[in-house]
């Protein structure tokens, strides 16, 4: 039984639909700075590996956050007005007005639900042809902590891994920490972000869908002040793709479950 790759991307857009600019709180400015805290930068570009499928957000996940889950109760980031849909920046100022039920519901339906029905029916895809599905969640994170973030550890790896313990065999954690460190890269699992996305559908139900998140600590590749790639963005872009490849190698041939 083979397993193929699937690629989520979800927080690389920068876009802000027209309609909805006038519903942030931000000035112009304060906007420009936020995109640059909040994006996970040129991900949809680092993580592109040749016969795999990807699935991109198209918007900023300032307009709405595919990655938290739809119900704020069950989300742990709902608490500091960061679930699905913000209400609060980075930096816990007021990213927009209070929501009425009813709009909270509408941005659901435009933005996050086909989303994740998109993911849902790619999965399945790849189930149906190969049997089971392996989802990359593909991130980047700022090189220093965020005031938002939980984990303010200033010692932050250049790779991060996440894990969920139904859907991540310890196998997988332990290829996936060796492609990045054969590629010279210090690794961490689960920190300074855990978890990793997997499709309502499935989750916590069937091990057919395996999943594990990838952040990239955006220092490696780009300025974190101007938002522009650095001059060792082609390397790590490479490096990255080696060592998706290899993972997807050895889960294919080595029978990881």
């Amino acid at each position: 039984m083979l397993c193929t790759m699937l690629l989520h991307i979800p927080h690389s857009s920068i876009k802000i639909p027209d309609d909805m600019r006038s519903t942030l709180l931000l000035s112009d400015d304060e906007l420009h700075k936020e995109l640059l805290r909040m994006t996970d930068w040129f991900t949809d570009l680092i993580f592109d590996v040749d016969g795999t499928k990807r699935l991109v957000f198209p918007v900023s996940r300032l307009v709405c956050d595919p990655e938290r889950f739809s119900d704020d109760a069950l989300e742990s980031m709902a608490s500091k007005g960061m679930g699905a849909i913000y209400t609060q920046t980075s930096e816990g100022s007021l990213l927009r007005k209070k929501l009425s039920p009813q709009e909270r519901k509408q941005l659901l339906e435009r933005f996050y639900a086909p989303h994740h029905a998109a993911l849902e029916a790619m999965v399945q895809t790849e189930i149906n042809a190969h049997g089971s599905c392996l989802i990359i969640d593909a991130h980047s994170f700022s090189s220093k902590p965020l005031s938002h973030e939980p984990d303010q550890n200033p010692n932050r790896p250049d790779i991060c891994i996440g894990t969920d313990a139904f859907h991540t065999p310890q196998e997988l954690v332990k290829v996936a920490v060796g492609a990045f460190e054969e590629c010279g890269l210090s690794v961490a699992i689960n920190r300074p972000f855990q978890g990793t996305l997997v499709p309502m559908k499935y989750y916590q139900k069937d091990k057919r869908v395996l999943s594990v998140m990838i952040e990239v600590r955006r220092g490696l590749y780009m300025d974190e002040e101007s938002g522009e790639k650095n001059e060792r963005f082609p390397a790590v872009r490479s490096q990255i793709e080696s060592a998706l490849s290899s993972i997807l190698k050895k889960e294919q041939f080595e029978g990881i479950r």
